[in-house]
């Protein structure tokens, strides 16, 4: 979704499109004011000579899209700004990474570019493993903000790259989510808005309800909760950054080129899919195995996409059997695909807590180097 700049004082009606639905915003004589909000009300942005922009970084399944739609639409048809969005992702949707950008100017400056974020005012990360990526941090602006999704806890080595003048926020939106049956993105929302007074939380909250109304009107309350306790339950953090300046923007380099790949296009070392860990795929929740329980029937493994479960092979009665043993939840993305289909009830849904994986891990490939 991208907004069209919005802003020529002498036209009597201006249009801001939203998904090829036209709203229609009338002109304030002598001003700019747009989706119909007194002049007297002008949103004033934190910086006078730029856009402020946003980096939304998550993996596909928490709503990071939605969100970064949600605050765009608030702040182009409720707070007078002009605004565009779009995403970045991958063709696997659940569980591929997503990047979601915002950028939000003056209504009498148009947006005329629809170019990646790189060096943001604020970046939000919806999920904590997202911080073993450099490129997440990337490009953060020396004064700019970044808020974090994770319970409270040691501060994550990762983050001591952030510039030593940045502002660090963490707040628990997993585990707020949970508790009120919404998502992570309604709670972050509410974050980035009380981080950021000049982002009316009333007017995002206006916009967030009504993108669920229509078709989950049921969501509608318990991403209210979520949203206003994110806009409390958060922490500054202090002394977390060490670097100094901007962060440098992330530049990625193709590992072939036309000047360095290899006559015939051979590939010398072909990817193997055992080196890949979808633990980050994961949205709040794993399948807990009870070997007590377990019939060993194999439904689970006919319906796993990824083939996380470990099996061993025996003999029982003379003949041969397989006994499943466990998760390898290096290659689970918590799809609960085994959980629904276990007749003995072996499987169980949990929520995942920092550490619980990795102590019930089982792992395929005892013999891998990781």
């Amino acid at each position: 979704m991208d907004y069209q700049p919005m802003g020529i004082a002498d036209r009597e009606v201006k249009t801001a499109r939203e998904d090829g639905i036209e709203a229609r915003v009338p002109r304030v004589p002598g001003g700019t004011v747009l989706s119909g909000q007194p002049a007297s009300q002008t949103v004033i942005l934190p910086h006078a000579d730029r856009f402020f922009e946003i980096r939304l970084e998550s993996i596909g399944g928490l709503g990071a899209h939605a969100a970064g739609q949600v605050l765009a639409t608030a702040a182009v048809l409720r707070m007078g700004l002009n605004g565009a969005h779009f995403s970045s992702y991958g063709s696997e949707k659940k569980g591929s990474l997503v990047r979601s950008f915002v950028r939000l100017g003056p209504a009498d400056r148009p947006i005329r570019t629809s170019a990646p974020v790189e060096t943001p005012d604020a970046v939000v990360v919806f999920h904590a493993a997202l911080l073993h990526n450099p490129a997440t941090l990337a490009g953060l602006v020396k004064d700019g903000t970044f808020i974090y999704n994770a319970p409270r806890g040691p501060v994550p080595a990762e983050l001591a790259a952030l510039p030593h003048t940045a502002r660090v926020i963490r707040v628990d939106a997993l585990g707020i989510a949970v508790k009120e049956q919404s998502r992570p993105n309604a709670v972050l929302l509410g974050t980035l808005c009380g981080a950021f007074p000049f982002l009316d939380a009333g007017k995002v909250l206006e916009a967030l309800s009504e993108e669920f109304a229509g078709r989950h009107p049921e969501a509608v309350a318990s991403n209210e909760r979520a949203f206003q306790r994110g806009g409390t339950e958060f922490e500054t953090l202090a002394g977390v950054g060490c670097a100094e300046g901007d962060l440098p923007i992330a530049c990625a380099e193709p590992a072939w080129g036309y000047e360095t790949q290899p006559v015939g296009g051979i590939i010398p070392e072909p990817g193997n899919t055992v080196w890949n860990d979808l633990s980050a795929s994961r949205t709040g929740s794993l399948p807990v195995f009870n070997r007590e329980r377990c019939i060993h029937c194999g439904l689970c493994d006919l319906v796993c996409p990824d083939y996380c479960l470990v099996w061993e092979d025996g003999e029982k009665g003379g003949r041969f059997e397989r006994e499943l043993m466990g998760v390898d939840y290096r290659y689970c993305k918590g799809c609960m695909r085994c959980v629904e289909s276990c007749p003995a009830s072996a499987l169980t849904k949990k929520t995942e807590t920092p550490g619980l994986a990795d102590r019930l891990r089982v792992p395929l490939f005892p013999d891998m180097i990781e």
